[in-house]
């Protein structure tokens, strides 16, 4: 299973490179990548190209969520092979090499969210609070809790040899609620890093991405995708109400927060389901 993901993510990445290099399609979706203003004067159709590229960056994400599944579930399997006596190694070196992976990226925006949360105010005020690179003692303690609680969740599923389909589908739920988040929720921080991906989605596509995921979780995790499907929709639940209560919409560093809680979730639901 492992080797059919990470082969299948593969090869689909490099469809999708050869579809922007080596395709009438891909020269003009460069150029408004790269020189908008100019693309448009030379003729070529924003919107069309816009749309293509909301597709492409959504097949990427999904991808991206499969690919590094599938090196989590890989790099477990090694080292429960290397430490078979001490699971709470190789569930920290695993913690440690998803952080890696994702650049920590998702981490930030938790940290961001909970300092805002914490300190509370108006939407402005919110809004502020986010986009301060600093972290306060709020954010600090949400990152640890949530590494913390990754770690003991692996280490029980590493222990049990439960690990794999854990690891799999963990990221492609938390990618495909940011899909959701896009589909339900507005996007409100003019010229952050969705804005442009808020105004040109298309929600068939948005659908069809959902639907896939969907499917995708629940073959590679069974009872247990199932259950992480309910726990990671209770989440989303509660993370949008949350957010159009203080800010109306979302931002990049909320949708953060959802990816990391919703992984952690999945964990935290593969280890329930040992008793």
């Amino acid at each position: 299973d492992l080797l059919l993901v990470f082969a299948v993510s593969v090869l689909a990445m490099i469809a999708l490179l050869l579809l922007l290099y080596r395709t009438s399609l891909g020269l003009p979706t460069r150029a408004v990548s790269q020189q908008p203003v100019a693309a448009q004067l030379c003729g070529i159709r924003l919107v069309r190209v816009n749309a293509l590229t909301f597709v492409i960056t959504g097949l990427l994400g999904g991808l991206a969520g499969a690919l590094i599944g599938a090196l989590l579930a890989a790099a477990a399997g090694l080292l429960a092979l290397g430490f078979p006596a001490a699971p709470g190694v190789g569930a920290a070196l695993v913690v440690t090499l998803w952080v890696w992976l994702s650049g920590g990226l998702h981490l930030d925006g938790l940290a961001d969210t909970a300092d805002a949360a914490a300190a509370g105010g108006d939407r402005s005020r919110h809004l502020a609070i986010m986009k301060d690179p600093r972290s306060g003692p709020a954010g600090v303690v949400a990152v640890v809790l949530l590494l913390l609680t990754k770690y003991a969740a692996l280490a029980s599923l590493l222990e049990a040899g439960r690990a794999a389909s854990a690891l799999l589908i963990a990221p492609i739920i938390g990618r495909a609620l940011v899909v959701a988040a896009f589909l339900t929720t507005p996007y409100v921080r003019a010229g952050g890093l969705g804005d442009a991906l808020a105004h040109q989605h298309s929600r068939s596509t948005c659908q069809a991405a959902l639907g896939l995921s969907l499917l995708a979780i629940l073959a590679l995790g069974g009872t247990a995708g199932a259950l992480s499907l309910l726990l990671a929709g209770a989440c989303f639940g509660l993370w949008r109400r949350w957010n159009l209560r203080r800010l109306g919409g979302f931002t990049g560093d909320p949708a953060g927060a959802l990816v990391e809680t919703s992984e952690a979730l999945v964990l935290i639901a593969g280890a329930t389901l040992l008793r």
